[in-house]
């Protein structure tokens, strides 16, 4: 995977080289000095420096504007951590909410019965639980006999 990678960057490096030397090529012909006379050279000489001196006003433009939006960046990440910093969350706690409460809020004033889980329960008298306890004995004892 990394040997790919290499290969990839290598790649990416000449295909940069080649489109840089294409692109001087097209803007900066070679020139042909030997058949000029000192007049046409420094001609020629002027008109290079008036390139170069709009060349270096463009460069000195685009770096100002770089420069520009790296300070802005900085400034915007800088408010951003800030923010961050000002809101801090609540720690969360565990809430007791009866069944009522729940309904409630899910279905809003709609609600109005009320839901008693205990009165839904079978209720057993005290007598009739003795006598399912003593019968279960018997029933043990009798199992126990017979083997």
């Amino acid at each position: 995977m990394v040997a790919t990678a290499m290969e990839e960057l290598e790649q990416e490096m000449e295909e940069k080289e080649e489109q840089k030397s294409k692109y001087l090529d097209e803007k900066s012909p070679p020139i042909q000095i030997c058949s000029m006379s000192l007049d046409e050279l420094q001609t020629l000489c002027e008109e290079l420096h008036g390139k170069v001196d709009v060349v270096d006003e463009e460069r000195y433009d685009i770096q100002a504007k770089v420069s520009h939006n790296t300070r802005e960046i900085k400034d915007l990440n800088i408010k951003v951590l800030d923010l961050r910093g000002k809101f801090k969350r609540p720690s969360l706690r565990r809430v007791r909410v009866s069944a009522d409460a729940i309904l409630r809020s899910l279905l809003g004033s709609k609600h109005k019965v009320s839901l008693d889980l205990r009165a839904n329960l079978k209720s057993v008298k005290k007598e009739d639980t003795e006598k399912v306890s003593l019968g279960n004995k018997y029933k043990d004892m009798e199992m126990l006999s017979a083997k």
